[in-house]
């Protein structure tokens, strides 16, 4: 069995948010935090927490959901956060 495809939202230690989009969430958060390869802006601006995350049928369709979460505004990523805790 496949690990399920998500969107997620990271928070950074500077209080920036990160949209990504995976089929293995527990992996790609440890990479963002300590791998040497992976997405610059996270790289640079540890550690990066884990603050929403959305089950996606398909990786196409996490990558889809990851798109429309960048074209959010903060204070709508803030608000999807706090609604999905």
């Amino acid at each position: 069995m496949s690990p399920m495809p998500f969107a997620y939202l990271l928070e950074c230690a500077d209080g920036t948010l990160y949209a990504g989009s995976t089929n293995d969430l527990a992996k790609r958060l440890h990479q963002h935090n300590h791998a040497k390869a992976g997405a610059h802006y996270t790289k640079t601006r540890r550690p990066a927490t884990l603050v929403y995350a959305e089950p996606c049928a398909t990786l196409h369709d996490a990558r889809a959901r990851e798109a429309a979460l960048k074209r959010l505004t903060r204070a709508e990523k803030l608000a999807l956060i706090e609604a999905g805790e």
